[in-house]
């Protein structure tokens, strides 16, 4: 992996929107939140709600623009996501691998951002952050917040630890060590069959999702099932399902027996309930790192940056 410089007091922030528009009142808030880092925010064009294009936040093309005009310019640090929402893997094929290459930057954001860690760690070899958004918990709580700033300013390493009273769970015994990949679950599966297809051969998997039934869960898992990232995969990692509900609570399968048929039979060390997705409380990864497992002692240990 290429490595990424962390961030630091008076750092130049590209704030970009991959995704959904950023509502209007949200914006100051998120731009606080950066301040509050000790950290110059500089939002682009797609930040703002007038650029929205549909239910984007500006078109594919200023979406992408934006995104390879922060990694060219070397007055900027960093990037970070400013929200996710939809539309960020319409971006894959209008990025500029080259210049991301050559200009290699801390990038963070969860949730649709997937689909941009999954390029950036596969195609141009980069790690990235896994972590909250300023738009999207522009006032996160102690918990969160104390991830957020190891995931910018370094200590982003060691091992990794659910909030007091949360206890994580073993789904399949074992250890295992690679790469951490993955992110949310609904763009993995969107991934498949396109040239930016999640690679999990030896690497350790991280899913989470939000707002989806469990027969959809189920599909989108059968889906990686069947493509045979679970068996290419040396371990996984189960975070936050966040509203997901049952279609009929009284005739269908829960999200754990989902888990069980599809993918507690690929034998893989697998560790459920860490805290981290779309949830107040939530840890930080970096997707891209070398992780081991040891879903036994439901221990999990970034490497050192």
């Amino acid at each position: 992996m290429i490595p990424v410089k962390p961030l630091f007091p008076g750092a130049r922030v590209a704030l970009v929107a991959p995704a959904s528009a950023v509502p209007k009142e949200r914006l100051q808030g998120a731009l606080d939140l950066v301040r509050r880092l000790d950290m110059e925010p500089v939002p682009y064009p797609s930040c703002f709600f007038d650029n929205r294009d549909g239910y984007f936040a500006a078109s594919d093309a200023q979406r992408a623009e934006d995104i390879n005009r922060a990694f060219a310019d070397p007055k900027i640090d960093g990037i970070w996501c400013i929200r996710g929402g939809y539309g960020a893997h319409r971006l894959q094929p209008l990025l500029d691998t080259e210049v991301i290459r050559q200009n290699p930057k801390w990038f963070g954001g969860y949730s649709d951002i997937t689909a941009l860690h999954i390029f950036l760690n596969q195609i141009c070899g980069m790690e990235t952050y896994h972590c909250t958004m300023p738009s999207t918990e522009p006032n996160p709580n102690n918990y969160t917040l104390s991830w957020l700033k190891k995931a910018l300013f370094g200590g982003l390493s060691g091992a990794v630890s659910n909030p007091e009273g949360q206890e994580m769970e073993t789904l399949v015994p074992g250890t295992a060590s690679g790469i951490l990949c993955g992110g949310n679950l609904s763009l993995i599966a969107a991934s498949l069959g396109t040239p930016w297809e999640i690679d999990t051969k030896g690497k350790i998997l991280f899913l989470e999702d939000i707002g989806e039934k469990t027969y959809r869960i189920d599909s989108m898992l059968t889906q990686l099932r069947n493509a045979g990232k679970f068996d290419d995969c040396a371990g996984i990692l189960l975070g936050a399902w966040t509203d997901c509900p049952p279609e009929i609570p009284d005739r269908t399968l829960l999200l754990p027996e989902i888990f069980r048929q599809l993918i507690v039979p690929a034998g893989k060390p697998t560790i459920g309930n860490l805290a981290c997705g779309h949830c107040d409380t939530t840890l930080a990864l970096p997707m891209g790192r070398m992780c081991t497992v040891d879903a036994g002692s439901r221990t999990i240990t970034l490497a050192e940056e």
